[in-house]
């Protein structure tokens, strides 16, 4: 963090601190990547879930904003951005009504990966008198949602394209897997394989007179690899805001990189070797990385970190030689900046040694 740290030990803690310098650098970097690309850049939502971070990635030259669910969307919809991929399948009649509601005051596009998902699309265009755009989900390596690339999801696509008023737009995937390699080698591999199934699917349904206009791909990590890969239309990387453990252990970002830290008190040094702090798994959240060790790391000694979690309560590694008093104040580096997010109401914006502004996380809590 630049600036008088002295000015931090002011803020009550636990304290989530964003470096709004260094995400200023963050949003700008990966505009300007996604220009030379030639690619849109329609960055994910959740990770910030605030309204003002999302206004100024469009006006860096966001295309629009992904969302994962619909209340995400009404929150962005409400604050006048209207260009939204919601990249989750929309299923019952309770949101369905919503998103019609949506539709009619912005550009909605919709991922599924299901006939079933689509019949449902499919009635509500019928009756609101209006298309339903689509994105189809492929599994390329994740494992979550989507059918396999090749044959099986460009059936699915044929399929699909048969129902009255869907607009098939495009195919997208999520590379998370990414998460899981260390080296530049393997990350170009893995950015590679997450686009080599959406070009391969692409190709087998324009042979068969279904036009694909996006190849739309997720995931920070393979993001930074995006001027290598070609046939891709579209990027919605996420955690690229703020940075984190995870991205900086597989080493995609340096340190300067690093817009989130979390700052805790030392509330207990009950035994040699430990320290208590007051920020538990319900500020750190619980992910790990299988590259990293704990849960958070000391900013300027990595050596020390957040060993286990209970709710509210940070336990401490610290190696020989290194102690710390009750009273304390201590700033770490949490392992997945998204979901340190949604559980905090507001986050602290800092630039230089100010308290700038308060990150409200407008659509904490929209799980629907």
């Amino acid at each position: 963090m630049a600036g008088n740290r002295e000015k931090w030990l002011e803020l009550d803690t636990p304290a989530v601190l964003i470096d709004l310098d260094i995400l200023d650098r963050n949003l700008r970097y990966t505009a300007e990547l996604a220009h030379k690309a030639g690619v849109k850049l329609r960055p994910h939502f959740k990770t910030h879930k605030n309204i003002w971070i999302a206004q100024e990635q469009i006006r860096y030259g966001a295309c629009g904003i992904t969302v994962a669910k619909l209340g995400e969307a009404e929150v962005l919809v409400d604050a006048g951005i209207h260009d939204i991929l919601i990249a989750f399948p929309i299923i019952g009649q309770t949101k369905l009504v919503r998103l019609a509601k949506l539709m009619k005051q912005a550009n909605i596009i919709v991922s599924l990966d299901s006939v079933q998902a689509a019949k449902g699309l499919s009635e509500l265009s019928i009756s609101i008198g209006q298309k339903v755009k689509l994105y189809i989900d492929v599994n390329t390596g994740l494992n979550r949602c989507g059918r396999e690339p090749g044959e099986e999801t460009a059936a699915l696509v044929k399929e699909i394209a048969q129902l009255p008023g869907v607009q098939i737009m495009g195919l997208m995937t999520h590379g998370g897997f990414a998460y899981g390699k260390n080296s530049p080698e393997d990350l170009l591999a893995a950015a590679q394989t997450e686009a080599d199934g959406l070009i391969e699917t692409k190709r087998l349904l324009e042979q068969a007179g279904i036009a694909i206009p996006e190849v739309s791909v997720g995931s920070t990590p393979t993001s930074k690899f995006i001027e290598n890969i070609k046939g891709v239309t579209e990027i919605r990387p996420g955690a690229y805001v703020y940075g984190d453990g995870s991205q900086l252990s597989i080493g995609i970002i340096t340190t300067d990189e690093c817009a989130m830290h979390i700052m805790a008190t030392v509330v207990s040094v009950p035994r040699m070797g430990a320290a208590i702090i007051d920020a538990g798994s319900k500020t750190f959240s619980s992910d790990t990385n299988s590259f990293r060790i704990g849960y958070g790391t000391l900013r300027d000694h990595p050596e020390v970190y957040v060993e286990r979690l209970s709710e509210e309560h940070g336990i401490l590694h610290l190696p020989e030689g290194i102690s710390y008093e009750i009273g304390d104040k201590l700033t770490f580096l949490p392992n997945h900046c998204c979901t340190v997010s949604n559980l905090h109401n507001g986050l602290q914006g800092i630039r230089g040694d100010s308290l700038e502004r308060t990150l409200k996380v407008d659509a904490r809590g929209k799980i629907r």
